[in-house]
């Protein structure tokens, strides 16, 4: 299994999803939701820019930089997954019911 690398988002990604929540009012867990983010994560940055401590670009290590096309690429294949589930789970419960009144004209 490969490993995936850990992401790391820029300060000006970071300070603009702080202020989705401090200056437009969203809650955290809006405001994750939209940026394809962890809850967990913009929670933490939140906590630490109201400390005067919001992180920077990283500690040097090599990992990998998340563009904006990136984290709205990762948004879209999450709720793509997620909307085939939905079909999936959709399409087995119309089977079902589709057999079960089929029993019941018998």
């Amino acid at each position: 299994m490969e490993k995936l690398h850990r992401q790391v988002y820029t300060t000006e990604f970071r300070q603009q999803a702080v202020e989705l929540i401090t200056r437009n009012g969203l809650s955290i867990a809006e405001a994750a939701r939209r940026l394809a983010i962890s809850p967990k994560t913009l929670l933490n940055w939140v906590r630490r820019a109201k400390s005067g401590d919001l992180p920077d670009d990283g500690d040097g290590q090599h990992r990998h930089v998340v563009t904006e096309q990136e984290a709205e690429l990762a948004r879209l294949r999450r709720e793509n997954a997620e909307l085939r589930m939905e079909r999936d789970i959709l399409k087995k419960s119309a089977a079902y019911f589709a057999s079960e009144s089929l029993r019941g004209t018998r």
